[in-house]
């Protein structure tokens, strides 16, 4: 199976990254006229975990799918280690420990062989090239 370069994963990244900027910026409009009114210290708070429960539900719902826009992009495919479509419990799985393990995962890439990250490690997922889609 081949798996994507490291220059392709991180442009891949840098897109990904400005798609949810955009999508997080659409998303705070409605909370924060709703919020507005509370602590600074609560509302910064509270805009955090909304912002992290979004993202782990935009990455949840597209990785289930096999790629996000910025995946597609870049022909990037994520796939469970027996070839299927991730499950929603492997998907927020990928995500929390990718949160949390994000410098180390990226070192693991560079460091191992198979080129792939402790997240997918942990999480038994893995990235591949995907075929060109036929239009």
């Amino acid at each position: 199976m081949n798996t994507p370069s490291l220059p392709r994963r991180l442009a891949c990244l840098v897109y990904e990254a400005m798609l949810l900027t955009a999508v997080l910026f659409l998303a705070s409009f409605p909370f924060v006229s709703l919020t507005q009114s509370l602590p600074q210290e609560e509302f910064r708070l509270l805009v955090q975990a909304y912002w992290l429960l979004l993202a782990g539900g935009y990455f949840t719902l597209f990785w289930r799918r096999g790629q996000t826009l910025a995946m597609k992009t870049w022909r990037i495919r994520l796939e469970s280690t027996t070839g299927e479509r991730l499950t929603a419990r492997q998907a927020a799985k990928r995500y929390l420990l990718a949160c949390l393990l994000f410098p180390i995962s990226w070192a693991w890439v560079v460091f191992t062989p198979e080129r792939r990250s402790l997240h997918d490690r942990l999480a038994a997922s893995r990235l591949v090239i995907a075929s060109p889609s036929s239009r």
